[in-house]
């Protein structure tokens, strides 16, 4: 009997935790790099995907499950995808920030140069003309 109540008490505990953990996974911040995509696997179809500020990120649908933001400015935004009754799949703050990869945006008024940094400087592209 004791070993009976310990194992639902178990049971009880893994389904809280395991109920628990996507709530609180998607209440963290979803880093994404400038000029970069980061894919968002969707466990059930979305029918509906929002971006509150179109401007910092985007979003690609590629099928129904699966999602791929790319980070099109420095900043904070919100991804909100629903299922048809609208209830949401998928719902995150978005932070697309510098990457990684060495290279820099240098601005002259509505010019900008990308600047690839390694052990030098050197121009990686031509100069882009803002938005």
């Amino acid at each position: 009997m004791r070993q009976t109540a310990l194992f639902s008490a178990g049971l009880v505990a893994a389904l809280a935790l395991g109920l628990a953990a996507p709530a609180l996974a998607q209440e963290r911040p979803l880093d994404v790099q400038i000029d970069q995509a980061t894919r968002v696997q969707l466990r059930a179809p979305a029918s509906s995907v929002i971006v509150a500020n179109p401007r910092i990120a985007d979003v690609t649908v590629t099928d129904a499950h699966t999602l791929f933001i790319t980070g099109k400015s420095y900043g904070v935004t919100q991804v909100i995808a629903v299922d048809a009754l609208g209830r949401p799949l998928f719902q995150r703050q978005v932070v697309v920030g510098p990457g990684s990869t060495g290279s820099v945006r240098v601005w002259r008024g509505g010019d900008a140069t990308e600047v690839a940094c390694g052990t030098r400087c050197a121009p990686a592209a031509r100069p882009a003309t803002a938005p």
